[in-house]
């Protein structure tokens, strides 16, 4: 997402229905290098998205590729590859040592078919051992 876009994103996301964060937040995520990142909550059911910017890391251009479409509502929609959303939030937790992080992973991980090889094998690359220990549930 470049800045010019944000006044299509609050289009597609009106205040009257979702939280979209302020015009200012918008702006600074997308500015960013790596690692942008907001949320969108749907107010009327309280289902709220995770929305990470593609930067330029190898990481996003994995997910990019292995992104993958669902039914939403009467639509579809894309979302990521729950891979990815699981390395980012283990980087999140490396940072800011939240619990919420450590019950997002071991509830995907119980929920959600994953890829065990790539998920270790960028963990070993991203330096995440000590916080894919704390999360992992055991259950190969």
């Amino acid at each position: 997402m470049r800045v010019k876009d944000i006044s299509r994103l609050r289009a597609a996301f009106p205040d009257s229905d979702y939280y979209v964060p302020p015009e200012e937040t918008l702006r600074l995520e997308a500015a960013r290098t790596t690692r942008g990142m907001f949320n969108l909550i749907h107010h009327a059911s309280q289902f709220k998205g995770d929305v990470y910017l593609a930067a330029r890391d190898s990481l996003h251009a994995w997910a990019l590729k292995h992104r993958r479409r669902i039914g939403l509502g009467d639509g579809e929609t894309w979302i990521a590859p729950p891979e990815y959303v699981i390395l980012r939030k283990l980087e999140y937790l490396r940072e800011g040592g939240q619990d919420k992080h450590v019950r997002d992973i071991r509830f995907m991980l119980a929920a959600t078919k994953v890829d065990r090889k790539f998920l270790e094998a960028e963990v070993t690359r991203l330096g995440l051992h000590a916080q894919w220990r704390n999360c992992e549930t055991g259950d190969r």
